[in-house]
């Protein structure tokens, strides 16, 4: 995949895949009461998802140019 290709996934595939994870948090709050009745749970689980996805991409490509220098 070269340079072109791979930011175009991420200006086209990132928006989209945050819209997916809002309606998926949505249609849970919705659909299962249990959400609703425990907010700070549901609100950490939610938040701590994409934080850690972001974080391990993060450490990932660090420790990758760490190793090339």
């Amino acid at each position: 995949m070269d340079k072109d290709t791979k930011f175009a996934l991420l200006v086209i595939g990132l928006p989209l895949c945050g819209l997916v994870y809002c309606g998926t948090m949505v249609a849970l709050m919705v659909y299962f009461p249990n959400v609703r009745e425990h907010p700070l749970i549901s609100g950490a689980f939610f938040l701590l998802i994409p934080f850690t996805i972001g974080a391990s991409i993060w450490i990932k490509a660090s420790a990758r140019a760490y190793q090339s220098k």
